[in-house]
């Protein structure tokens, strides 16, 4: 059986035999499902510190200040992690980690056709 490439970018490969991801393959025979997972950055402590800085500002404007931009930086570069998990017969797995909707969109539909194309 000739293998057929579904995707290939970068170190992302999705062929109708195997999935490779970051130099772990995975063999499409053994992939019952696949679904695409998101995770939210948490967010709670680096409010907290912005509320503080604010608050700090009042008496002590130079710390206050620095404390509340540091806070609104860290708050800016929280980014939602988007993750691909395959189900196999020995359980579930994060399979690949981006920071981009759309890349991981595309390789979902691609592991999707190679399990089609599977039968």
């Amino acid at each position: 059986m000739v293998e057929q490439t579904f995707f290939e970018y970068e170190d992302v490969k999705v062929t109708n035999s195997r999935f490779i991801s970051g130099g772990q393959t995975y063999a499409m025979s053994n992939v019952t499902s696949v679904k695409a997972f998101e995770k939210q950055p948490k967010k709670f402590w680096g409010v907290i510190l912005l509320i503080f800085g604010l608050l700090m500002a009042i008496n002590t404007p130079a710390f206050g200040i620095i404390l509340a931009a540091c806070s609104a930086f860290y708050l800016y570069k929280q980014k939602t992690e988007y993750h691909i998990m395959l189900a196999t017969s020995a359980g579930e797995t994060s399979a690949l980690k981006t920071y981009q909707k759309d890349y991981l969109q595309k390789v979902v539909a691609a592991l999707n056709d190679a399990i089609i194309h599977r039968g």
